[in-house]
């Protein structure tokens, strides 16, 4: 089968590798009907994430047709359309009968990362029961992509740990797709103001069309702006989506005293806490792997009409232009890029 593999930093390539094979009872082959490339990608392909040895298959994300299943597997058959959970979960350790999907301790974020992902024509899912979700007839399947990952970590890293709620203010830094399922999905709770601050205009002017009540580019003085629009006080909720140490550093200046500054983004290098500025202010910083326990109901948000994920779709490209869908994703700011899809079959 044809794969997207890395082969380390800055080094990847798509190769014929062999179609993987149940290695449990407990596991599922499924054939991957379309994929997408994740912010994640590029920093594992920046050398962020030792963990992710070269030969390994790239992605986490996407949708698919069971081609087989693990004598242990039950509720799942041959030929179910399935929604691929981009976090492993056995469902019964200590970390998963907490919630903490994310820090299972024989799962967790596997695909793409310690064993092979779904940039390829088949991926073998570990623990396919609890990580496989079937697809109800009659929803976009391209629009689902979108579920696996980004906007469940929009939401539960960004909005529910920046304990956003009616009437708040939340500033979103970074409107790339993880900040745009923030917004999306913030918009559940009824804030006040939701302000978006990017340097890409394109990406504040999507924003702006998703319910941003503000947009601030952040090539100028984005924390005068913000405090212009919240009355010199700050924001309740500042949700870090970039993944860099200025933008986490932005978040600590624009938090207001009794607020949250949420990280999403993943980090490579380390970023200064400036407790001096901090230490009296009565702020919470939470960390957070997505742990995908509110994908089921994102599915029914989905189904209901009152989540529309297709229009984070920007381009699609065949699985044999996937050097090329990386190469638009990774030049967004030039290509417009949100989310790239790929399509396998």
């Amino acid at each position: 089968m044809k794969a997207v593999v890395y082969h380390g930093p800055g080094e990847k390539s798509l190769d014929e590798r062999p179609m993987p094979e149940l290695a449990g009872a407990t596991d599922a082959i499924v054939k991957v009907t379309r994929t997408t490339i994740c912010g994640t990608d590029l920093h594992i392909l920046k050398g962020d994430v030792p963990s992710c040895e070269p030969g390994r298959i790239l992605g986490h994300e996407g949708v698919g047709i069971v081609h087989s299943v693990g004598q242990a597997v039950s509720g799942l058959a041959v030929g179910d359309h399935v929604l691929i959970s981009c976090i492993s979960s056995c469902g019964q350790c200590e970390y998963c009968r907490r919630g903490m999907y994310s820090h299972c301790t024989t799962g967790g974020w596997i695909l793409g990362n310690r064993i092979d992902g779904t940039q390829a024509e088949y991926v073998r899912i570990p623990h396919a029961q609890t990580s496989l979700y079937r697809i109800p007839a009659g929803l976009d399947e391209e629009a689902l992509v979108m579920l696996s990952d980004i906007l469940p970590t929009g939401f539960e890293c960004g909005v529910l740990n920046g304990k956003v709620e009616p009437g708040s203010t939340v500033a979103i830094v970074g409107a790339g797709p993880i900040g745009l399922a923030s917004l999306l999905t913030a918009q559940f709770y009824s804030p006040a103001q939701i302000i978006m601050i990017d340097q890409d205009p394109n990406r504040l002017e999507i924003a702006q069309q998703f319910g941003a009540t503000a947009c601030v580019d952040a090539r100028g003085d984005a924390v005068a702006q913000v405090m212009k629009l919240t009355g010199s006080v700050g924001v309740d909720c500042a949700i870090e989506a970039v993944g860099v140490p200025a933008t986490f550093e932005l978040c600590e200046a624009l938090v207001a005293p009794g607020g949250v500054i949420a990280n999403i983004g993943v980090h490579g290098v380390k970023a200064d806490l400036h407790l001096e500025k901090l230490w009296d202010r009565n702020i919470a910083i939470t960390t957070r792997l997505v742990d995908t326990v509110s994908t089921p109901m994102l599915l029914k948000t989905v189904r209901a009409g009152r989540l529309d994920p297709r229009k984070l779709i920007t381009h699609r490209f065949a699985l044999s232009r996937a050097m090329d869908a990386y190469d638009t994703f990774s030049r967004a700011a030039d290509s417009h890029a949100l989310k790239v899809l790929i399509e396998v079959d």
